[in-house]
């Protein structure tokens, strides 16, 4: 059995479009474009309800940032700089540097 097609969001979008000038039938976009009329319904609505976000104020939200997770990472960049001078001493015997 085969696995499904992927396929790119740039493609779902194009398809998504085509539905919504409707001068073709969902079966012909289907016929044309190679794929299940489901998914052209399935592109169509995603379209439809991710359209909002586009005029948005704003933007795209600032990623969250863990601060505690930030405080660590100073230390942990320290306690990865020892390991990996430690390892480099322990390696130069066998490498003949």
């Amino acid at each position: 059995m085969s696995k499904r097609k992927q396929h790119s969001p740039e493609f779902k979008a194009k398809v998504a479009l085509e539905a919504l000038k409707s001068e073709q039938t969902v079966a012909e976009l289907a016929s044309r474009f190679g794929i299940h009329p489901t998914m052209i319904h399935t592109s169509k609505r995603a379209l439809l309800e991710g359209a909002s976000g586009v005029f948005e104020r704003g933007g795209k939200k600032a990623p969250e940032i863990d601060e505690e997770q930030v405080k660590e990472l100073p230390a942990k960049i320290g306690e990865l700089a020892v390991a990996n001078d430690f390892l480099s001493r322990k390696l130069k015997p066998w490498t003949g540097r």
